[in-house]
């Protein structure tokens, strides 16, 4: 046979399989049954057909579905999204262009990764009812780019091989790691690894030892990991340090001379023990008629950080400074977070102040937004105003250091009060989560965890600091007299899913509290349904549960509104030290301002998006990374209260046990299905219980239970538990023996 014959034999076999695979669009064959269909009849041919079949698919004209079947690819939906791995090991791929979640089998996930931009088929007739609503379901064909290439793990030893586990459970496979690759680390060793090889088929990937953090399980070790494993950057780069050391220290005269001077204005800062970055002051001043002058001065930290300087981009980059429990890694320098831009007290400081004009009522009746130079005249901590507020409450006279500013506190906690109630009142819904701080010795180890009280104090703050962000954002977003509307940045909040308010509405009535959600939940309904549960045994779970059912807020260039605070205008200004939209927002407040050009206002208009998308992304890093410190700390307590008996309350049930939080410490743990011998025990999913075959008994969501530590694992930062009960009966029964 010539070459031009066989080549077009070859053509002729490749239109033969896709006009065969046509004719059935709905169908996917085997190998096996494809080549028997199409007529191949010998061994020559055969190669040719499975030469023929790999070029159909490299050049995505078949699809390969998985199992080894092959199917009509143009009556397929092709989309592209970045995946997340959940932890019962499906994947959830949210697509570019709409949005549209789609549910990816654990046996469709071909070679994907969490994190990565996947290709994915998705048959028509396929959707994921169950548990999700009705998620069309793909598969993964094709990895568009990775997302994520280095690991934190623990680095093990079978005979002669190195592999690490990562932490990260959504990485599911090992990666090999090559005698030649391990730069120094040993068997046992936290590490972050880099991947050079992702393997094929869902073997064990390939990599290189890149940094060695520690022996696994120590807290040191265990700390560094959280921060690698959600790529938080720890250094600033030496461009950036540099940029910030040239800084003066001091004001410029004319700065000071072109802004509105309130240095011998009474204001103050009210902030954590421990905070050293102070981004917000508060002033108070009666005016006739009962209305009051309430002032709220935020550090002017776009005057340090020019658009376009290294310090801007590293800023960008980190998005918002991230609260670990022994620490803080910044978004910007310490010169500039705890020195030059932090109000500390009677130190000049540059500010952007919002001015407004409160009626008895609670209503703002005027504003003025100016940028001024202040000197700070107290730092006080939260603990210390609540003492303050307390002693006024009982008549008490405040200590004398305090004299000079116990009538503003007084006036500022009456105010607080009042805007709570009118904000309540409007729709807004006020979530109580509870929060664990710690106390450390010496060696930087935990020894006590507190559960963190709201105070009154912390309203107080939180009031003010909504009404300021409130009227920046009405004072861009309602200012359109020009042509066009500004282009600003907004903190949004969509409506939740009705279907997941749906399924709050028959969780929380299982605990005898009611939801109403005809014609659609309102967030008045909602405030309703915390008003009921508060002061109860399950305010915590329910407070999550309503957490969870919620839409995740995130930063925005269109304005839907904020759902949870009932705000139509929203947006972040108060924090600028700590959060790169508040810088953003103070820019444009100076360039609206002064003026702005076409060309500036198209700039923005263009830039928006990614800055929005970009430090939400970053926001939710931070805020996942918190959590995982919080459990390190957590596990290391645990370590030392193995034997210990705790009360606690059920916050999760699954079908492989029960998860019990620690009502001081806020602590939770398992229970596992295994520990619980006195009956055999079935995961009831609708009602969220576990049931006992035999004894109808039941362990439901919120219920007491006394529990003992008994394991404690850092390197999985797990905490095992074991009912008084079941012990009990588990030593009788050796006694017996």
């Amino acid at each position: 046979m010539s070459t031009k014959s066989a080549g077009e034999s070859f053509e002729s076999l490749r239109d033969r399989i896709l006009q065969f695979l046509a004719r059935f669009p709905n169908e996917s064959f085997k190998l096996k049954e494809l080549s028997r269909r199409i007529g191949i009849r010998d061994n020559k041919d055969e190669q040719m057909f499975r030469k023929a079949l790999r070029s159909l698919q490299d050049e995505n004209k078949i699809l390969r579905i998985r199992g080894k079947k092959y199917g009509h690819l143009h009556k397929t939906e092709l989309v592209i999204g970045r995946m997340e791995i959940a932890s019962r090991g499906f994947g959830i791929v949210s697509t570019e262009e709409t949005g549209e979640e789609l549910f990816i089998p654990q046996d469709a996930l071909g070679d994907g990764a969490h994190g990565d931009t996947v290709e994915v088929s998705i048959a028509a007739q396929r959707t994921k009812q169950k548990e999700r609503g009705a998620r069309r379901e793909g598969e993964v064909v094709r990895i568009i780019r990775r997302g994520i290439l280095s690991f934190v793990g623990t680095l093990e030893r079978t005979q002669k091989q190195f592999f690490v586990v990562p932490d990260d459970r959504r990485m599911a496979r090992e990666i090999r790691i090559a005698k030649d690759h391990l730069h120094n680390a040993i068997e046992g060793d936290k590490v972050v690894v880099t991947i050079t090889d992702w393997g094929k088929n869902r073997q064990p990937a390939e990599g290189e030892v890149g940094e060695v953090l520690g022996k696994s399980g120590e807290l040191s070790a265990e700390i560094k990991s959280v921060a690698r494993e959600f790529h938080l950057i720890t250094e600033f780069p030496h461009e950036v340090v540099a940029e910030a050391e040239a800084i003066p220290s001091t004001l410029p005269q004319s700065e000071i001379d072109r802004r509105r001077d309130l240095r011998k204005h009474m204001c103050f800062t009210i902030d954590p023990e421990d905070a050293k970055d102070f981004d917000d002051a508060v002033s108070l001043e009666p005016l006739p008629e009962g209305n009051i002058r309430l002032g709220v001065h935020i550090a002017d930290v776009s005057f340090y950080v020019p658009p376009g300087s290294a310090l801007d981009k590293e800023a960008l980059k980190r998005s918002t400074s991230v609260y670990f429990p022994n620490g803080v890694i910044p978004m910007i320098p310490e010169k500039l977070s705890n020195g030059l831009c932090s109000l500390r007290p009677d130190e000049d400081r540059l500010a952007f102040t919002v001015f407004m004009i409160v009626s008895p009522r609670g209503s703002v009746k005027e504003y003025e937004i100016v940028e001024s130079v202040i000197r700070s005249k107290q730092r006080f901590s939260y603990e210390r105003v609540q003492e303050i507020i307390d002693r006024l409450n009982q008549n008490l006279p405040a200590a004398t250091a305090d004299a000079p500013f116990t009538e503003a506190i007084q006036q500022m906690s009456r105010l607080s009060s009042m805007l709570t109630k009118k904000r309540i009142k409007e729709g807004s819904i006020d979530f109580d989560s509870a929060e664990a701080k710690f106390e450390f010795d010496q060696l930087g180890n935990p020894v006590k965890i507190i559960k963190k009280s709201r105070l009154d104090s912390h309203r107080l703050v939180e009031e003010f600091m909504l009404l300021a962000n409130r009227i920046v954002a009405r004072h861009i977003g309602l200012a359109k007299k020009e042509e066009q509307a500004k282009p600003f940045l907004y903190r949004v909040h969509d409506s939740p899913d009705p279907e997941r308010i749906g399924e709050l509405a028959v969780f929380v009535e299982k605990f005898g509290f009611t939801l109403n959600t005809d014609g659609g939940v309102t967030s008045k309904s909602l405030q309703l349904l915390l008003d009921q549960v508060k002061g109860s045994e399950v305010e915590n779970v329910i407070n999550e549960v309503a957490l969870r059912s919620m839409a995740k807020a995130v930063y925005s260039e269109r304005n839907i509104g904020h759902y949870g605070l009932g705000f139509d205008y929203y947006a972040h200004f108060t924090s600028p030290i700590r959060r790169y939209p508040d810088l953003i927002v103070h820019r444009m407040l100076k360039q609206y301002a002064a003026g702005i050009s076409p060309q500036e206002r198209n700039n923005l208009r263009e830039r928006l998006p990614y800055i929005a998308k970009q430090t939400s992304v970053m926001e939710r890093a931070a805020m996942e990374a918190e959590r995982a410190a919080v459990k390190v700390m957590q596990v290391e307590y645990m370590k030392r209260h193995i034997g210990d008996e705790f009360h606690g309350v059920i916050s999760g049930v699954t079908s492989f046990g029960i998860f019990v939080e620690l009502t001081d410490t806020l602590v939770q743990g398992l229970l596992h299905i295994r520990d619980l011998t006195d009956d055999y025990y079935i995961f009831d999913e609708k009602q969220y219980t576990l049931k006992g075959r035999r004894s109808g008994k039941q362990y439901r969501l919120g219920d007491p239970l006394e529990v003992k530590v008994v394991r404690v694992n850092p390197e999985e930062r797990q905490i095992d538990f074991m009912l008084i009960e079941e012990e009990r009966r588990t030593n009788v029964r050796r006694r017996k023996r």
